[in-house]
């Protein structure tokens, strides 16, 4: 995947979310298929919550020369329970798994203002400053190509996430007018 592929997906993300989940309810929303399934809003909600991380983490290792990051922790907040990358849109503990905090709409509109600002940041990069290496404590070294590309992996693996769930939610069924029970319960 070259730099253009993963500018080009990492940008998309928020679109295609957006495209999938625009017609959500607050039910459908909140609807788990089973229970190993999470909620089609905690994957919205992180997926938005861990864009800020992402771009903090990039941000810092670019204009800050930062040369560790727990990457894994930027990507996937919530799996552990560690402080990442806090910042006033997204705090350092929480639980994606509760769901959006906030609207659907202004979720994604703040999914896509962070992402858009991330994307600006790397179409400014040259060669060098996509080799340049970070240290990933549990990861090890890699480069912040490499970072991006596991970003782009992991998100799109979110999209189809949501695609699928949202092909598994009931369809709504109008039961007709409630008829009032008679004396027998007939």
């Amino acid at each position: 995947m070259t730099t253009s592929d993963v500018v080009l997906l990492l940008s998309s993300v928020p679109e295609r979310t957006s495209d999938l989940v625009y017609w959500l309810d607050e039910a459908r929303l909140r609807y788990r298929h089973g229970p190993a399934f999470p909620t089609l809003g905690g994957l919205i909600a992180h997926l938005v919550e861990s864009a800020p991380r992402v771009d903090a983490l990039l941000r810092h290792a670019h204009l800050d020369g930062q040369t560790t990051a727990d990457v894994r922790a930027a990507i996937d907040p919530g799996h552990d329970q560690g402080a990442a990358y806090a910042t006033p849109d997204a705090p350092a503990h929480g639980d994606a798994g509760a769901g959006l905090t906030l609207p659907l709409q202004e979720a994604l509109e703040d999914f896509s203002r962070v992402r858009r600002r991330t994307v600006d940041l790397l179409h400014g990069w040259g060669k060098a400053e996509w080799d340049r290496t970070i240290s990933d404590p549990r990861g090890g070294e890699m480069t912040l190509l490499e970072v991006c590309r596991l970003v782009a992996k992991h998100e799109m693996g979110h999209v189809a996430q949501i695609r699928n769930l949202s092909a598994l939610l009931p369809e709504p069924q109008d039961l007709g007018p409630v008829r009032p029970a008679g004396f027998d319960g007939k």
